[in-house]
């Protein structure tokens, strides 16, 4: 047994990134995200491909002082842990799936830099907010702009991870069978 898994580190690595994703996101992130979120309308700028200065000042306005200061600190700390956390677990899908194209690595790790500028981005424009009710053109578009790319890396490593499986799918199809 010992033998398999030191053979199968990178499977060991997988499952074990794999489910640290699912418990954060379950026993963490459900449960610090809740000092903000809204039973109607968006719970994060991130979440969508882009956002406008409307949508921004309307998930600003719909929220309390103490809620969007909240939503700082969770920006702050918990989203950014996430991002390691998800990069992680996929670095570790494509490095297991796709074995000789340790390059695609870099795709995720675009995505979590992406996630950390849009975080820091939307937290310039809170704390101008709280100061002023002022969200300035500028870090909105390039918050909204930041957030796009990181969507887009996103998606890239998706089609990755699905490259990864389609390709072992197809080797394990035409893997010949051996007759007893």
């Amino acid at each position: 047994m010992i033998k398999y898994f030191h053979n199968n580190k990178t499977l060991s690595f997988v499952l074990v990134s794999t489910l640290v994703f699912i418990l954060y996101i379950t026993l963490i992130l459900s449960r610090v995200s809740g000092c903000f979120t809204l039973e109607v309308g968006s719970n994060s700028l991130g979440l969508s491909f882009y956002y406008t200065k409307d949508m921004v000042q309307n998930f600003f306005e719909l929220r309390t002082e103490e809620q969007l200061l909240c939503y700082s600190d969770f920006l702050k700390i918990w989203d950014t842990i996430f991002a390691v956390v998800y990069t992680f677990m996929y670095a570790s899908w494509i490095a297991f799936l796709l074995k000789n194209k340790r390059i695609f690595l870099i795709i995720p790790i675009f995505a979590m830099i992406c996630d950390w500028v849009e975080n820091y981005i939307e937290i310039l424009m809170l704390e101008i907010y709280l100061k002023s009710k002022l969200i300035p053109d500028t870090f909105v578009s390039l918050g909204s702009g930041i957030n796009s790319f990181k969507w887009i890396f996103s998606t890239l490593t998706y089609l990755l991870i699905l490259l990864g499986i389609i390709i072992i799918l197809i080797k394990f199809i035409k893997k010949p069978k051996l007759l007893n």
